[in-house]
């Protein structure tokens, strides 16, 4: 036998695609160099390896173990290439993505400066749809999702009737609370509520869900920031935090209370704050996050002071879920005017909170036993002999 490299790969695709048309797709090739790869390949072997009935290729028992042959023949190949690298101190392995058909053009340009400085990373695209996309997160076949900006007008369906991503992925992925945080390098906030008008913002604001945002906050600054006891300052919701009561009673009645409360649960935590003060003093810089009570007290003051480009970042979901701190812009649409920065960061966000997640689990994994002070006052010292 005398098969290249580039036919087991070609061999491979089919069969992972099941379709000549969508493997040279994914290779970048034309169709007929897909099918004479494929036949040279094929005609070295006297038992068939794929079927094809109609337009659908059907693979063979035979056809599936030389598959799996070809895989491993693949990433030992891989392997040799990373390990070179990596002893010339070059970041190596193989980064894939999966995107919905829009982000099939995007992905490579926003990551075209990383591809080029790591040469010896290899970018994996799997172009598919949004529902594939949840089921391989859900198996833990892909490691983050970065979404991007959606029109929540538009968006309003029988299929879609939520305010925005974060109650959407709530939903399915069916988690018992979720933060919307913002986060950046000076700063991050995080929002007690969404996209809620303001006339309901008072009626959304509990003893109870200021106590389970806080403690979400807590866990995700943790575990995915790597903060292992974590500032959290919380806002007001009135001016000057009601003053007193003397301009409304939530601080008294419902914030204070809670924060009070959540100090029980081994946080710190700091407030209720006046908003305006706490943002021009410069005391959001002395607390790694803050939540704050609605969606302009926390996003105006972010959007100004925040350094870097910002992130949105959905904690409280079991897979990890970025987005660019801004909205769709479609006031800007073709007019070659777009900043694709916050989306890229967006996507080194979620790189580094999936590593951050890794070194906590691998931190937290078997901790030993604390030996209480009795059995060590119980316990009876070796004696030597000489």
């Amino acid at each position: 036998m005398n098969y290249t490299l580039n036919q087991l790969q070609v061999y491979l695709k089919v069969v992972q695609t099941q379709s000549v048309t969508k493997a040279a797709e994914a290779l970048n090739l034309s169709q007929p160099a897909v099918s004479i790869q494929l036949k040279n390949f094929q005609d070295q072997f006297g038992i068939p390896l794929i079927e094809v009935i109609g337009r659908k290729v059907y693979i063979t028992d035979f056809g599936k173990e030389i598959a799996d042959a070809a895989e491993n023949i693949i990433n030992q190949v891989y392997a040799i290439n990373y390990k070179s690298l990596a002893y010339k101190n070059q970041l190596t392995g193989r980064l894939k993505i999966a995107s919905v058909s829009t982000g099939k053009y995007l992905m490579p340009f926003f990551l075209s400066g990383f591809m080029r400085q790591h040469a010896g990373v290899e970018l994996v695209m799997d172009v598919t749809n949004k529902n594939k996309v949840f089921e391989s997160l859900k198996n833990n076949e892909i490691d983050a999702l970065v979404t991007a900006p959606l029109n929540k007008h538009t968006m309003q369906s029988g299929d879609f009737n939520f305010t925005g991503h974060t109650p959407y992925l709530k939903e399915a992925f069916k988690a018992d609370e979720v933060v919307m945080l913002m986060v950046a390098e000076n700063m991050k906030v995080a929002l007690l509520t969404e996209h809620v008008a303001i006339g309901d913002v008072v009626k959304n604001i509990t003893k109870e869900q200021i106590i389970k945002k806080i403690n979400l906050l807590k866990n995700s600054l943790k575990k995915d920031f790597g903060i292992d006891r974590p500032k959290i300052a919380v806002l007001g919701l009135n001016p000057h935090a009601g003053d007193e009561g003397l301009v409304g009673k939530e601080e008294k009645e419902i914030i204070r209370p809670a924060v009070i409360e959540a100090k029980k649960n081994d946080c710190v935590v700091l407030g209720p704050y006046s908003a305006d003060a706490f943002f021009a003093r410069g005391i959001h810089e002395k607390f790694d996050a803050v939540l704050a009570m609605y969606h302009d007290q926390g996003l105006i003051p972010f959007k100004s002071l925040a350094l870097g480009e910002g992130t949105n970042f959905t904690a409280g979901l079991p897979v990890i879920r970025t987005s660019p701190d801004h909205g769709t812009a479609f006031d800007i649409a073709g007019k070659n005017l777009a900043d694709e920065a916050s989306f890229r960061q967006a996507i080194f966000t979620a790189i580094d909170i999936y590593e951050t997640r890794m070194g906590y689990a691998e931190r937290t994994r078997n901790p030993l036993r604390k030996i209480s002070a009795h059995v060590v006052a119980n316990a009876v010292d070796e004696k030597l002999e000489e």
